[in-house]
């Protein structure tokens, strides 16, 4: 009778099996999870290129304006997307292109319709002129490689272009059978930021997902919550004089994004050999050939030498030349905090962008305004993108946060949205004498900046009295100040969106940190 309730008491040998199958199943969940987090960064990425002195002419900024009037009716200035056309037109010898080529036009006309009725702004008294983006680009692409059939033109897009499988892009369709080389970026070789999901997506969901073309809506669904991207936004080109040229944006391609706020910056130069480097690096790792790699090479190096006689000719004696740098994913942060940390009293700091949650930037933020320096952000109120609704995360709390902790240190004006976001990715830090800016794709957050998502920035570093300089806190000042024809306001106060609530803030910091996040 004794033995028998012992018998009884112990467990049978299938409970233990299962238990060693949970322990086994969780290992291997938490090993690939730290391992995608941790593994040695993709081919081509965290991108710090030597600093280059460039001729003043040699770089120049560009800015994509919404704003509304007195009576909210839609006043939009653009030149980013022109210019891009522009550098299409002019190229003989080859075009690297990495953009997200959406066209989504009707769709986002009536979201951008039903959030201007919402708003918190008098409504417009007509939509937002979207622009069909996707299919200019497109054509324009097409046109040049038939205008001049020896040029080589390679475009790397995101999945998003082609909805992660589920809607195979007739925009890339058209430009395959065009001859252009179209390489649909692998995020799957990038550190995983969702690594909680990803992992246990790795080792099961990723095997029947499968391609472009062939994804169902839940895989296509199911590859997205990866929460990962191709955010680069930049052309590069020969100019067709035996330049090389190139431009860095954070405005979209797509027709939803044609009336975001953005700025872009223009360089020519030597300072973009490595970033060709980087994408054709990236269109490898991602499938291509790479046939064409070898005479995309060449045209490259032969405009680079030719750019470095060409800038030589014109920096004249005197003449206040610039450094330029291009830096892509975690580089970005190194630069922007090695200029944050050393900010003090006398000096300013100024960034307007999209969003603004990673930690490290808010932290050195936080201890340049304690040492005396001037702390001014300019911020998308996350409160529409695309026309959708959204929940102010991150930047509401975000904002709260820093004037708060900042004793009202640090100062936040939000720019007054439509519908339509503001899209900028600039960072100015100056004093009485110099004055260094990055601008690119790069929002500050864990994703861009902690090598995640693939972005791509310039940094320039130019005398105060420099004209680019000066072109650079113009920009900045006329949005914080509202330097516009009576009656239109880019920005406004910090009160109007302030969310200082312990469950947005803790949401932000949780999305952040485990990256269940779209930013």
């Amino acid at each position: 009778m004794i033995t028998s309730e012992v018998e009884t008491r112990q467990p049978p040998h299938g409970r233990w099996r299962g238990r060693i199958l949970l322990l086994v199943a969780s290992a291997v969940w938490l090993g690939t999870a730290y391992w995608q987090t941790h593994k040695p960064l993709a081919p081509g990425t965290r991108v710090a290129s030597a600093s280059y002195v460039a001729a003043p002419n040699a770089v120049k900024i560009m800015a994509d304006v919404t704003a509304a009037d007195a009576y909210g009716r839609p006043i939009v200035n653009q030149a980013i997307f022109d210019e891009t056309l522009r550098v299409i037109g002019a190229a003989r010898e080859f075009i690297v292109v990495d953009y997200v080529l959406v066209s989504a036009r009707e769709a986002a006309q009536a979201r951008l319709v039903a959030a201007q009725d919402r708003g918190p702004y008098p409504p417009a008294a007509s939509a937002l002129p979207l622009r069909p983006r996707a299919l200019q680009l497109r054509d324009a692409l097409i046109a040049r490689k038939s205008a001049v059939p020896a040029l080589r033109v390679l475009l790397i897009t995101d999945p998003g272009s082609d909805a992660y499988g589920r809607k195979p892009s007739q925009n890339l369709a058209l430009l395959r059978a065009a001859g252009i080389d179209v390489v649909v970026t692998d995020l799957d070789a990038l550190r995983d930021s969702n690594f909680l999901y990803s992992s246990l997506w790795r080792i099961t969901m990723r095997w029947w997902s499968g391609s472009a073309g062939e994804s169902g809506r839940l895989a296509a669904w199911a590859r997205f919550a990866n929460f990962k991207a191709n955010r680069r936004n930049l052309i590069i080109a020969d100019d067709g004089a035996g330049r090389i040229t190139g431009m860095l944006s954070s405005a979209s391609q797509g027709d939803d994004g044609s009336v975001d706020s953005a700025l872009a910056v223009e360089v020519s130069g030597p300072v973009l050999a490595p970033l060709i480097a980087s994408e054709l690096a990236i269109a490898r790792f991602s499938g291509w050939e790479g046939a064409d790699a070898p005479r995309i090479g060449a045209g490259v190096a032969a405009a680079t030498e030719r750019q470095d006689a060409v800038d030589g000719a014109e920096r004249a004696p005197g003449t206040a030349a610039v450094r330029v740098q291009v830096l892509t994913e975690g580089a970005i942060r190194d630069a922007l905090l090695e200029h944050v940390d050393a900010a003090g009293a006398g000096t300013t700091i100024d960034i307007a962008v999209l969003y603004l949650s990673d930690r490290p930037v808010i932290d050195a933020l936080l201890a340049a305004s304690r040492r005396g320096a001037a702390v001014r952000l300019i911020l998308d109120p996350n409160a529409a993108a695309f026309g959708r609704p959204l929940s102010g995360v991150p930047n509401q709390p975000a904002a709260s946060e820093l004037v708060a902790a900042s004793d009202g240190g640090i100062r936040v004006r939000w720019y007054r949205t439509h519908g339509e976001r503001f899209h900028t990715a600039l960072a100015v830090v100056h004093g009485l004498h110099d004055v260094w800016f990055t601008a690119g794709s790069a929002s500050l957050t864990r994703r861009s900046l902690d090598d995640y998502d693939l972005v791509a920035n310039v940094a320039v570093e130019a005398a105060r009295g420099a004209p680019l300089a000066e072109q650079a806190l113009t920009y900045f000042d006329a949005l914080w100040s509202n330097r516009a024809p009576l009656g239109t306001e880019y920005t406004t106060d910090v009160a109007v969106f302030a969310d200082s609530s312990q469950l947005s803030y803790w949401r932000y910091r949780i999305m952040e940190e485990l990256g269940f996040s779209r930013f």
